[in-house]
């Protein structure tokens, strides 16, 4: 009888797969939803495109900005005839956030803990905000120089070398005493990003940082980097799936050895699947977290017994992406179908249950490729 119903719900699981097939739209066909669904949001002039999202999480309305804008770069890049209407969404992005920096101050983009302390750097800032900004200003000269945001960069780049250099692990913080993998890759490769268009070399300090990571970032259990720390590098967070992806995803430009080890070693411990449809976790087995079924800022609601992370899941889209691994993203996009709502929005498509951050993450997971390319191929 057990072995029947078994058999029975895989049979039922297999089928439900093959239904999510037939509607799933292709992806580009998908992506171009997605684009026009979000971009409307910075095109209509009546609309706050950032009130909800910032209502929710300030985190998450600076980071759908620089997903969205690396999206656009990809897809300029990929076809020079949407370049000029992709280019006027960035300048409109760009210019909304450097505004907002100068009126509000960084703050304006963080969590509310960041009032906790100080920070322990003299410069009082974020490098998840500039790191993020300096990236966005890159992929923008990139796709198209324009000597304003050029000085933008050029500014921001110095800042945030300067304050990595200061830390003892050459990595700046985010919030007050805690500096994270995630943002400290991210502008790792804002500079790198910055050097066709500034005529500058930042590899050997990219190299100084890997070679410090590798030493004293390695989760000493599972193999993958930790999460966060301190200024001085005292472990605060072991391995979690939502920034490792993005990590592995950066490491792809900076590091493409340690980049495919760690996003291996991180599929071994994370990422599950049935029927057709595949999901991650946050937190491996033996991390001192793995038991906490409830929300987290970054890992998103976690389901009990399947261990499927919102945060981790939806950031590994962007990993399979990058990685051209087709069979799992495609059981990523199936559970996505699934589980998010698709709705129809703006004359696109957006995920309800995954909200502009979860589109905007996985639009720029159907369009990642060919800015990391442009970076590569200019640095050479």
């Amino acid at each position: 009888m057990v072995a029947a119903i078994v058999v029975a719900t895989i049979a039922w699981w297999s089928s439900l797969s093959l239904v999510v097939d037939a509607w799933r739209p292709p992806r580009e066909e998908l992506a171009d939803g997605l684009q026009t669904a979000l971009t409307r949001r910075w095109n209509a002039q009546e609309l706050d495109p950032s009130a909800i999202e910032r209502a929710r999480n300030p985190e998450w309305d600076f980071m759908s900005r620089t997903f969205l804008v690396l999206a656009l770069a990809n897809d300029a890049l990929a076809r020079p005839d949407v370049a000029t209407a992709n280019l006027e969404v960035i300048d409109r992005v760009l210019e909304r956030t450097l505004v907002e920096e100068r009126d509000h101050g960084q703050r304006w983009f963080l969590l509310p803990y960041v009032d906790r302390a100080p920070f322990v750097d003299s410069s009082g800032r974020s490098v998840f905000v500039d790191g993020e900004i300096a990236l966005m200003l890159a992929a923008r000269n990139l796709v198209d120089p324009d000597e304003s945001f050029s000085r933008e960069l050029a500014s921001r780049v110095e800042l945030i070398e300067a304050q990595m250099r200061r830390g003892p692990l050459l990595s700046a913080e985010s919030y007050p005493d805690e500096a994270w993998v995630f943002c400290n890759t991210t502008a790792l490769v804002a500079l790198r990003a910055s050097d066709p268009v500034l005529g500058t070399d930042h590899q050997p300090f990219v190299d100084e940082w890997l070679a410090i990571a590798r030493e004293r970032l390695l989760d000493s259990k599972s193999g993958l980097l930790v999460s966060s720390f301190t200024h001085n590098g005292k472990i605060l967070d072991g391995p979690e799936g939502s920034t490792l992806w993005m990590t592995t995803h950066n490491l792809l430009l900076l590091d493409p050895e340690l980049a495919r080890s760690q996003y291996e070693a991180g599929k071994e411990a994370l990422v599950s699947g049935f029927a057709g449809f595949a999901w991650a976790g946050e937190w491996p087995s033996e991390s001192p977290f793995a038991d906490r079924q409830s929300l987290d800022v970054d890992s998103g609601g976690v389901i009990p017994l399947l261990d499927a992370s919102a945060g981790s899941s939806g950031m590994l889209l962007l990993a399979a992406a990058a990685f051209d691994d087709d069979e799992l993203l495609d059981a990523l996009m199936r559970a996505l179908e699934l589980g998010a709502f698709p709705v129809e929005h703006g004359g696109g498509t957006e995920y309800a249950a995954a909200g502009v951050i979860g589109s905007t993450v996985a639009l720029y997971a159907l369009r990642v490729g060919p800015l990391w390319d442009r970076i590569q191929e200019t640095s050479a």
